[in-house]
């Protein structure tokens, strides 16, 4: 039997791709949002496609802000924005 690839849709673009191709960016218990280049760290987490087109998208739809339900500052934003053109 084929293995299942797991699956996650951008929070960006809102498409579907595998978890390998993805970013994911993690809420900690105590309401920091990192980004989780392991996709280990606990938490819950949000996965974006490491672009920076995407982030743009996504602070543009709030996608980040429902994915967490609770306000984004900007500069998480901001902060975030650098960090996935490391991986561009």
């Amino acid at each position: 039997m084929a293995k299942k690839i797991p699956l996650r849709q951008c929070i960006g673009c809102g498409e579907m791709k595998s978890k390998k191709e993805m970013l994911r960016i993690l809420r900690t218990e105590d309401q920091n949002i990192i980004l989780d280049t392991t996709g280990r760290k606990n938490g819950r987490g949000a996965y974006i496609c490491p672009n920076s087109e995407c982030m743009r998208r996504a602070r543009k739809s709030k996608g980040l802000e429902r994915a967490f339900k609770m306000p984004i500052p900007d500069e998480i934003y901001d902060s975030l924005t650098k960090e996935i053109e490391v991986f561009e």
